[in-house]
């Protein structure tokens, strides 16, 4: 095993990972702030990133939130959920998990900030959850997408080592 290997699974490490990724999604969170999307789809074709979204979604999420985004008796639609809900927020509840208690349930949302599946690709899940939120993708995996591009390769390799 290497001390590379283990300083990536270490808690604090992880940690910095998530906040990286928080950071890395600036430019999702400033074009959205901005009125612009943080996905591009266009004739069709879907950007890495957003497909990238779609692809980490359904590996962790969809237990829960149901395929698609659309829920389920676990897990709130996060398509309705993202009308509202701003990408800081979103991140907030993804890297840290929350607890939502009244007097008829307990809803708790497990923190994922410790899983690089997912803190890697906050932004990439929150574009992919957004163009579904916003009614611009359709349900299913895009038929058509761009190819991933060099900043994508070296924004892996950073995150989740290798």
């Amino acid at each position: 095993m290497s001390d590379r290997w283990l300083l990536r699974r270490c808690g604090l490490c992880s940690a910095l990972v998530a906040l990286l990724s928080l950071g890395a999604a600036a430019t999702a969170r400033a074009a959205d702030a901005e009125g612009n999307k943080p996905y591009i789809i266009k004739d069709g074709v879907v950007d890495w990133y957003t497909y990238n979204g779609f692809r980490r979604y359904h590996s962790e999420c969809h237990v829960c939130h149901g395929p698609d985004g659309l829920g389920s008796s676990f897990g709130p639609a996060l398509t309705n959920s993202l009308k509202t809900m701003s990408y800081e927020d979103f991140a907030e509840v993804v890297i840290n998990g929350r607890t939502n208690v009244s007097t008829a349930k307990e809803n708790v949302m497990p923190a994922f900030g410790l899983n690089f599946n997912v803190a890697c690709f906050v932004d990439d899940i929150y574009a992919y959850l957004k163009a579904r939120s916003d009614g611009v993708l359709d349900r299913g995996r895009p038929a058509n997408k761009a190819p991933k591009p060099e900043e994508a390769v070296a924004r892996d390799k950073d995150c989740m080592g290798g």
